[in-house]
């Protein structure tokens, strides 16, 4: 939409407009020509008419909720503008190959790149924790060790933003711990899955883009779950449990698992187009491919190939995985995302089945205490309203 056609639609100046774009409520972005006039998201402009109109008609704002996916929750973390993302107003590309997972932690957590001192209490290890062929997966054995943690410290529900800082450090920690079934130590979480995947300076230098370009993406399934979690009082360590299930689900991060298996046969097959033609023919669905808020593509998926073009250019891995994005994108299916991504990055690097998903959950760990960070400090409860459509009571 144009500025006057956003105003309008909104019922407020174009000043009003121009303040809801940079506090991230509505997202625009520069159109063809000389004018340099911008776009405005259409979609960000019903969210926030609905949210307007809604507090004058519960009922109408229930409706609205439905369809547009309110309540419209703000944050200073996210901003997904066109073909790029931001965390704190810095390009998150830029920050995948100029800083430490940790920086990245500080600045989602505080604003600044100073990364905070940890807690003199580390968090423990058992048997338990070690990865090992079983039921419980990285996500179960994560969730397991947070509870432990949680019942051990004395300061697990101080929710000033300065001790969640401290406790998040020690949760992200824990994190590590589980996947890597190593006790923690004073190295970074990219180093830390480094030594226990045995794999050279290269490799983590791309482990440590992709645990960055993780951390965060607005409010996606696992993001919206954490924030409620932290609106009723619960701890971080709660949040990150709860973000963790969200998390595994197949339509959010656990659709990498789909990915790698797709992958592992596609592997075997002699035409990739024909393979690919195949699956569509069978009705099977060709996983990691498209993204709703990127027309052009998941710049995440492009800065992780981008990354091992640099530093593997040779893998026949690689190769693989850039044949199978064109021959998916002549099929129409569009262009990889971070699932498609994430397996590649595994399959170049030779990690152990699962890690997209240990990346991409030890990654959104720091997100998600972000967002506990900003929820509490609102003080609100997220209580959605419900639009009722079963059986009406009957009337005297």
């Amino acid at each position: 939409m144009t500025a006057e056609d956003a105003a309008a639609r909104l019922g407020v100046s174009r000043a009003t407009l121009y303040a809801y774009v940079s506090r991230g409520q509505v997202r625009s972005q520069a159109t063809a020509g000389p004018s340099r006039a911008r776009a405005y998201a259409r979609e960000d402009v019903e969210r926030l008419r609905q949210r307007t109109e809604g507090r004058r008609d519960p009922e109408k704002a229930a409706a609205g909720a439905l369809r547009w996916g309110v309540p419209v929750l703000e944050s200073a973390i996210t901003l997904i503008d066109g073909s790029r993302f931001y965390y704190r107003g810095h390009d998150a590309v830029t920050l995948a190959h100029t800083r430490s997972v940790e920086e990245v932690a500080a600045l989602i957590w505080t604003g600044s790149f100073q990364p905070p001192r940890p807690r003199s209490v580390s968090p423990r290890l058992t048997r338990k924790d070690a990865p090992r062929r079983t039921r419980v997966g990285f996500v179960g054995r994560a969730q397991q060790a947070l509870v432990r943690e949680a019942a051990e410290d004395p300061r697990a529900f101080d929710i000033r933003p300065e001790h969640v800082v401290a406790t998040g450090l020690a949760i992200l920690a824990t994190v590590v711990a589980a996947a890597t079934g190593r006790p923690p130590t004073a190295a970074t979480s990219d180093a830390a899955l480094g030594r226990a995947w045995d794999v050279n300076e290269r490799a983590i230098a791309v482990i440590r883009a992709a645990l960055i370009l993780c951390a965060d993406h607005e409010l996606n399934v696992s993001s919206f779950t954490a924030r409620c979690i932290a609106s009723a009082g619960s701890s971080p360590y709660a949040v990150v449990i709860g973000g963790l299930a969200a998390l595994e689900g197949t339509r959010h991060g656990g659709a990498s698992a789909r990915v790698e298996a797709m992958l592992e046969s596609l592997k075997r097959s002699r035409s990739l187009p024909d393979a690919i033609a195949a699956r569509l023919a069978r009705g099977e669905s060709i996983d990691g491919f498209g993204h709703p808020l990127y027309a052009d593509g998941d710049p995440r998926a492009q800065a992780l190939f981008d990354l091992l073009r640099e530093s593997h250019a040779k893998s026949t891995e690689l190769a693989f995985g850039l044949a199978v994005a064109r021959a998916a994108a002549d099929a129409g299916r569009g262009l990889p995302n971070l699932d498609f991504a994430l397996a590649s990055v595994a399959r170049v690097l030779r990690l152990p089945p699962g890690a997209p998903l240990v990346l991409f959950a030890i990654g959104r760990t720091i997100g998600w205490i972000g967002h506990a960070i900003e929820q509490y400090a609102t003080g609100q409860l997220i209580r959605p309203r419900a639009r009722y459509v079963g059986e009406r009571p009957a009337r005297a």
